[in-house]
């Protein structure tokens, strides 16, 4: 072996014996670039293969309804989310699900615990009702009813939003931010029913004469939010707006939608 062939072979060595115990003590952003499909792992070897790469993400992600790892809603839950719709309360909104068993969890997981994949499952179901109700024809647009500056702060992101967005999508027509709340940005999460009664106050842009629009809210219990959107969108002009809700909370039930996670609460099944 020649002498440069040796030096280099000390050398590959010396990086070697110099190289980190642990994979996830290499440095990133180094002068090593990283394949987009790379899956570092402790055993100080990497797996290129997309599949494997593939397969260890899906496993990151669990169930919305039941934990359960693989999907943002596995088979089991998206079953269990095709009961019978609630029929529109008093309020008039219609809503695809009614908030108890694997619903009431798959939509607090969207609003608690940042499961954003479940916003294009529930836009989903709420386009079904929309297209089963008839909602869909000579529709010009749908926008969603803004949540409080502090609840969107907290998240980092506004629930009505995602799922209005993906309702639009789903509808192929546009999603607009028609809507600003006025005056003192108030939560309605863990108001009296009583309290509830009275909404947030909304202010629309105007210029919206003669338009046909679908207002989307998460979760509806007495319908103040709602309504109020809709008050202030007939101001701008649009012809009578048309509310969904992702759930509705059952009659006389307005503690359950206060409950945090974690908390139990007496609701009734799902039944699929």
């Amino acid at each position: 072996m020649g002498v440069e062939q040796q030096r280099d072979t000390h050398a590959e060595d010396g990086e070697a014996d110099d190289a980190p115990s642990d994979a996830f003590e290499r440095p990133v952003g180094g002068n090593e670039a990283m394949h987009p499909g790379t899956l570092v792992t402790p055993a100080r070897s990497t797996v290129r293969h997309p599949f494997v790469t593939l397969v260890f993400m899906m496993f990151q992600i669990r169930c919305a309804g039941c934990d359960a790892p693989g999907a943002a809603v596995c088979t089991t839950c998206r079953f269990a989310l095709l009961g019978p719709r609630p029929q529109p309360g008093s309020h008039g909104v219609r809503a695809a699900l009614p908030f108890t068993g694997r619903a009431r969890k798959v939509v607090l997981g969207l609003k608690y615990r940042n499961r954003r994949q479940v916003a294009r499952h529930l836009a989903g179901l709420v386009v079904n009702a929309i297209v089963a109700a008839g909602d869909h024809r000579d529709l010009d647009m749908v926008t969603w009813a803004p949540t409080s500056d502090v609840r969107r702060r907290q998240r980092g992101f506004d629930q009505g939003e995602l799922v209005a967005r993906h309702v639009a999508r789903q509808l192929g027509v546009p999603c607009r931010r028609l809507l600003v709340r006025s005056g003192a940005s108030v939560t309605q999460t863990g108001r009296s029913r009583i309290e509830r009664l009275h909404g947030p106050e909304f202010v629309a842009r105007p210029g919206l004469d003669g338009r046909r629009v679908i207002v989307v809210d998460d979760v509806v219990t007495t319908g103040a939010t709602l309504r109020a959107a809709a008050a202030a969108l007939r101001h701008a002009g649009v012809v009578e707006p048309v509310l969904y809700a992702v759930a509705s909370t059952p009659a006389g039930s307005g503690a359950s939608a206060r409950r945090r996670p974690g908390v139990a609460a007496p609701n009734p099944t799902l039944v699929a």
